[in-house]
């Protein structure tokens, strides 16, 4: 078994699927209109389907607003350098909400940055 997608539910598809390749360096790997179901699905990762998970953005046509919730709490990204990472997404228009630094009670040092419909991303550092 093997983690397939995380799936969030966008209200602007084209702003979201900017957001995850212009600013978080992802790659969309496929998108798919349903009229039928009135719905459209991209999925976009660091690599293919195969190979690894990727984030699965579902538009919901005519949703103007969702509610987060309090359940969900952030999608994870494994990056070299966080305050690197965090440098380049603000240069490229993103939102850094909680800077690169230690994380409390710990020594791992990572960030949190926030896209288009709110949805928090934390930056995890590796080296």
């Amino acid at each position: 078994m093997r983690i397939l997608h995380t799936m969030l539910r966008v209200v602007n598809l084209d702003a979201s699927i900017a957001y995850y390749s212009d600013v978080l360096g992802m790659k969309l790997l496929r998108r798919t209109d349903y009229p039928e179901g009135k719905f459209t699905l991209a999925f976009l990762g660091y690599t293919g389907e195969a190979e690894g998970a990727v984030i699965e953005l579902t538009h919901n046509w005519g949703v103007t607003q969702y509610e987060i919730g309090t359940a969900f709490g952030h999608v994870a990204i494994e990056v070299d350098n966080a305050y690197e990472a965090c440098e380049k997404i603000k240069q490229r228009g993103g939102k850094v909400v909680r800077e690169a630094g230690p994380m409390q009670h710990g020594s791992t040092i990572l960030a949190f940055v926030e896209d288009p419909d709110g949805y928090k991303i934390e930056l995890i550092q590796t080296r």
